[in-house]
Order: structure tokens, then sequence, then C-alpha cells
């Protein structure tokens, strides 16, 4: 994850200035500004079907802190993706040749 909160005083990664005080840093997921549900629903959407896998860096909390909470953090936002669409509660079972005969088509 990671954040960008510029000012008039800095530059992105904010010259020499400490890890802590640039306007943009890496942080734990979760605790940046990165959309990781939207990630994730993209990635269901598009069929991904491989692993999520965290690489951790944060200028402020431990890893083993970062390491735990990523772990859950991800479990949280892995998307089963459904086998059928979200209208088929309305299929009756009823094959195409029977409709045309229920409504006088054949």
């Amino acid at each position: 994850d990671a954040e960008f909160n510029p000012s008039g005083k800095s530059g992105v990664y904010g010259g020499y200035q400490d890890w802590r005080e640039r306007p943009g840093r890496f942080r734990s997921i979760g605790d940046g500004q990165v959309d990781f549900q939207s990630i994730f629903s993209k990635l269901t959407q598009h069929g991904y079907d491989g692993w999520a896998v965290l690489e951790w860096e944060c200028c402020i909390k431990s890893p083993e802190q970062g390491a735990r909470e990523g772990a859950q953090y991800i479990d949280q936002f892995i998307i089963e993706a459904t086998e059928k669409n979200f209208d088929d509660f309305a299929d009756s079972g009823i094959n195409d040749e029977e409709f045309k005969k229920l409504l006088g088509l054949d």
C-alpha cells in the first residue's frame, strides 16, 4: 500500500526527509490510499485464479504486525467467484422447445 499527501514544500519522495515525513511513502496494506477492494473485485471479474501475495513495506508499522494484519486483510478481500448469473433465480428449468409450446409458437 502507499499514500501520497503532497505539500508545497516537498516533491513525491521528499528529497532528504525521513521516510515518515515524506509526502509519498509506503504503508502497510490497508493503511494507505490504495483501493484494494476494487482491485480484488477486478481480479475476480476478469477470471484471475492465482495467488494473492503480500510484499510488505511500511515506514511506520513493524514487520511482524504488518505481516499479521496483511494476511488477515488479504483473506478478507479474496472473492469467491459465483458459478451462476445473478438472475438465474428466474430459470424455470423449461427448455426452449417447451417455452415455444407454452407460448403457442410451435
